[in-house]
């Protein structure tokens, strides 16, 4: 399991608009706030993505971006950011490799139901592509504060 000092596994995923985004292009430039989700439309996934969009601009000046992921794909991430006003990146990961490869594709069970799903986490990456904080078993409700917090400590 990923944990706080190891080095973010690279990946590259189509986003919205279907135009590649590859972690490894930010290193050296900028921090990442790579959130994995559920999926789109839900509540507590549209909390979390329009939290974070409203404060992008706090996230930018710190030179960090952020980028959300779930299984869904392209087309779905574009009419979910659409019907919301979102402006983060939304990757698709429709096979769940990068979910794996992060060791957020869990075993679930709802309503007493075992399935397989996405466990909300969050992972700070410093600008050296080095993992500094995971957030694991994420409320959405004030999610982007507490994490704006921790990528602003990263400049002390």
């Amino acid at each position: 399991m990923l944990q706080s000092g190891d080095l973010a596994p690279a990946f590259s995923l189509p986003d919205a608009d279907m135009e590649s985004f590859d972690l490894l292009s930010t290193r050296g430039r900028q921090r990442v706030v790579l959130y994995f989700y559920p999926r789109d439309n839900t509540p507590g996934c549209t909390l979390q993505a329009a939290d974070f969009s409203d404060h992008e601009d706090d996230f930018t000046r710190c030179d960090c971006i952020i980028v959300g992921v779930s299984p869904d794909d392209c087309l779905t991430h574009a009419e979910f950011r659409d019907q919301h006003g979102l402006s983060i990146r939304l990757l698709a990961d429709t096979e769940t490799e990068v979910a794996r490869l992060y060791d957020v594709w869990q075993e679930k069970e709802v309503d007493g139901v075992k399935k397989m799903g996405v466990a909300r986490t969050t992972f700070i990456i410093d600008k050296q592509g080095v993992i500094r904080h995971v957030l694991r078993d994420v409320t959405p409700r004030g999610h982007a504060a507490a994490v704006f917090k921790l990528v602003k400590e990263l400049d002390t």
